[in-house]
C-alpha cells in the first residue's frame, strides 16, 4: 500500500487529504473538527481523521505533500521588494509566514506521532497554484484539458494556466502579485460591509438584485491586457505596500481592509457592516460581478486560444463563483468544465497529494474520477445511538421512529417535507468542500415561496437576499433548467425555465436562476431516494437544500446534528436510520 498525505495549512480553510494507491480515500477541512469557520492554522485533527478513516498507521505514509513552496518565485519576490519598498510590517508578516511554513514538518510529526527527522525526509513542497490545478485535472475524467487556477494569492501568484496531459501538468503562464481578480472581488466585498473571511459569496447573491450601473467606474480598477491577462490600478488597493492584515482568533482568519480611500472617492462612502443595504449597494454588487466576469472570460478565452483545447479544469477561490461558472460554456469556446467541490484553498491539500503521486513519484493515472463529495467521516448506528442516549432528556418531547429500510427513511422524510416541515438529513460520509450535498443537509419544500423566510426564521437567521439551492434528480435536469449540465457539486448557476419558476419559487433567485445540484442514484443513493419519494408525493423532482448548521461549520457528528436540531426550530430529523420528530 502506497499512501500520500496532502496538507493545506497556515491560511484559511486548512485541510488534509489522503491518497492510497493514487485514489482519494479521505479528505476533510479542519473547520469541521475544530468547529471554527475557515480554520487557518495547521490541520492536525484533519490529518488524524484521514488516517482513521483509511484505517492506516502513520508509518504507512510514503510521502507528505504540503501545498506551499517557500522557494517558489523567490527572485520575483526579491525584485518586487527592492523596487517597491514594502512596509516594515509587510516584511515582518512575510517572515513570520515563512517561519510558520518551515514549522510544518514539526507540526506534522506531532500530529502523526512520528519523529521530525523522519517526517522531514518524506516532505514534498508543492507550489500553491499547481496544487490547485492538480486538484481539478487529476480527478477529472479527461486525459487532456486546459487547466486554470484563479484566486487571491498563493506563493506570489494569483492566476495560473496551462494544460494537463495524462499524469503531467504543464504551466504556460501566470499572473503574479500584486494583480489579482480575487483581490478585486475582496476589495468590493469589504467596501460593501461584508468583512468576514469568505464573504464574497454574499456579494454574488446580492448582485442579482441590482443593475450594473457602476460597471464603468469599477472597470477603472482592472485593465484587460491584449494577451488575456489583467492589471489592477493599484491606487485603489493597499495589499501591495501595506500587505493584508490577517490574524487568527482561535483559528478563524480575520482580514484587514484591502481597499484605499480612492475607492470611496470613486463610489461614495463605504457601507459599514451595521448599515442597511440600499439600492446603491445592490448596483455596486451587480457591477462588481459583471466586471469580474468580463475579466475572467477575457482570461479564459485567451487560455482556450493558447491551448486549443475545449475542456477546462478550473480551480481556485474564484472558481467558487458559481454565477460565473454557469456562463463559461456560453461566454467562452470551452464546451466542458470540471470543478471539484473543494475548489478553494482546502482543495490544495488534495492537489498537493495528487501532484506528488503523479509528477514527483511518476505514477500513471488509474481511472479515478471524483463523482461524489463523500470523503469525510462516517458514523455507524452505534454512534447514532450513543448520541440519542446522551440527549435522552432533551428528546423527551420528541417521537423517535426506527427507519432501517432506506425507502422507509426517504418516504418518512419526504412526507414531512411535503407537509411544509423543515427536515434535517444526516446520512453517510461528510461532504468534502464548502457545500452540503445531501449528507449533512436541511431539506424543505421548494414549492412554497415563503419557505426561504421560514428557514431563515427557524434556523439560519441570515441575510434575506441570499438564495437557497435546489437539489434535482439528474434525469429531470432539462425539464427545469435552461442550458444546464449535470453538476453534483453545486458550483454552477443556471436559469430556471420560465414556466417552472412558480413551481419551485423557494429555490428560484430573484433573477430567475438557481445554483443547482444534480443528484444521481449511483453517486448519492440515499439522497436520490429522498428526492424521488418527494417527487412521488408532489410531482416535483426537486427539494430545497441548505447546509445543516446554524452560524457554525456544517455539522459533522450525530451529536452535533442533534444539538442543532434541538436548539433551532427544525421540525424533524433523519439521523442515520432513526427519525426524530418534535411535538409528538
Amino acid at each position: 500500500m502506497n499512501a500520500v498525505l496532502g496538507i493545506s495549512a497556515y491560511h484559511g480553510d486548512a485541510a488534509a487529504a489522503l491518497l492510497v494507491n493514487g485514489r482519494l480515500v479521505a479528505a476533510i477541512a479542519e473547520e469541521r473538527l475544530t468547529r471554527v469557520k475557515h480554520w487557518a492554522g495547521f490541520p492536525a485533527e484533519s490529518i488524524r481523521a484521514c488516517l482513521s478513516m483509511a484505517g492506516i498507521e502513520p508509518f504507512a505514509i510514503e510521502a507528505i505533500a504540503i501545498a506551499r513552496d517557500p522557494r517558489a518565485h523567490f527572485w520575483k519576490k526579491a525584485l518586487y521588494a527592492a523596487l517597491h519598498r514594502p512596509s516594515v510590517r509587510l516584511v515582518k508578516d512575510r517572515a513570520t509566514n515563512r517561519r510558520r511554513v518551515k514549522d510544518a514538518a514539526e507540526e506534522a510529526a506531532t500530529a502523526l506521532g512520528l519523529s521530525a527527522w523522519y517526517v522531514r525526509s518524506g516532505i514534498h513542497w508543492v507550489e500553491h497554484h499547481p496544487a490547485h490545478l492538480a486538484s481539478t485535472f487529476f480527478v477529472s475524467p479527461w486525459e487532456e484539458a486546459a487547466v486554470c487556477a484563479i484566486d487571491g494569492f498563493g506563493d506570489f501568484v494569483s492566476t495560473t494556466w496551462g494544460t494537463g496531459h495524462g499524469n503531467r501538468l504543464d504551466v504556460l503562464g501566470r499572473v503574479h502579485f500584486p494583480h489579482s481578480l480575487g483581490m478585486f472581488y475582496l476589495a468590493v466585498t469589504q467596501y460593501l460591509g461584508f468583512m468576514k473571511y469568505g464573504d464574497e459569496y454574499k456579494v454574488m447573491g446580492l448582485a442579482a438584485y441590482g443593475a450594473p450601473d457602476f460597471a464603468p467606474a469599477l472597470r477603472r480598477l482592472i485593465r484587460l491586457e491584449d494577451d488575456g491577462t489583467f492589471r489592477l490600478d493599484l491606487r485603489y488597493f493597499r495589499h501591495h505596500t501595506g500587505g493584508v492584515d490577517m490574524t487568527w482568533e482561535g483559528g478563524e482568519p480575520v482580514m484587514g481592509r484591502v481597499f484605499t480611500a480612492e475607492l470611496e472617492a470613486l463610489l461614495g462612502p463605504a457601507r459599514r457592516p451595521e448599515d442597511p443595504l440600499e439600492p446603491r449597494h445592490e448596483a455596486i454588487a451587480a457591477s462588481a460581478q459583471a466586471v469580474f466576469e468580463e475579466a475572467a472570460f477575457h482570461l479564459l478565452r485567451s487560455v482556450q486560444r493558447r491551448t486549443g483545447l475545449k475542456r477546462l479544469a478550473l480551480a481556485g477561490g474564484c472558481a467558487l463563483n458559481s454565477v460565473m461558472n454557469g456562463k463559461i460554456r456560453t461566454e467562452t469556446p470551452f464546451t466542458e468544465v470540471n470543478i471539484q467541490p473543494a475548489a478553494g484553498d482546502d482543495g490544495t491539500a488534495l492537489g498537493a497529494a495528487l501532484m506528488v503521486w503523479h509528477e514527483r513519484l511518476g505514477n500513471p493515472r488509474n481511472g479515478f474520477t471524483m463523482e461524489h463529495a463523500s470523503w469525510g467521516p462516517h458514523f455507524d448506528a452505534t454512534a447514532v445511538q450513543e448520541a440519542l442516549t446522551q440527549r435522552k432528556e432533551d428528546l423527551a418531547g420528541c417521537r423517535l421512529v426506527p427507519l432501517e429500510d432506506l425507502e422507509d427513511r426517504a418516504r418518512w422524510a419526504a412526507e414531512r417535507v411535503a407537509q411544509g416541515q423543515v427536515v434535517g438529513w444526516f446520512q453517510g460520509r461528510m461532504e468534502w468542500g464548502a457545500r452540503a450535498l445531501g449528507q449533512r443537509s436541511i431539506v424543505a419544500d421548494p414549492r412554497r415561496a415563503d419557505m426561504r423566510d421560514i428557514i431563515n426564521c427557524k434556523i439560519k437567521m441570515r441575510e434575506r437576499f441570499r438564495p437557497f439551492a435546489p437539489s434535482i434528480l439528474e434525469e429531470s435536469l432539462d425539464d427545469y433548467f435552461v442550458g444546464a449540465v449535470p453538476d453534483p457539486f453545486m458550483v454552477q448557476v443556471y436559469p430556471v425555465r420560465p414556466e417552472k419558476r412558480d413551481v419551485i419559487p423557494a429555490v428560484t433567485h430573484v433573477d430567475g436562476t438557481g445554483r443547482l445540484q444534480t443528484v444521481s442514484r449511483s453517486a448519492s443513493p440515499e439522497y436520490w431516494q429522498l428526492i424521488k419519494a418527494f417527487e412521488k408525493l408532489s410531482g416535483v423532482p426537486v427539494v430545497l437544500n441548505t447546509s445543516f448548521n446554524e452560524n457554525e461549520p456544517i455539522v459533522l457528528t450525530p451529536l452535533q446534528a442533534l444539538d442543532c436540531f434541538l436548539r433551532t426550530r427544525m421540525d424533524a430529523l433523519v439521523l442515520g436510520s432513526t427519525g426524530v420528530e418534535k411535538g409528538a
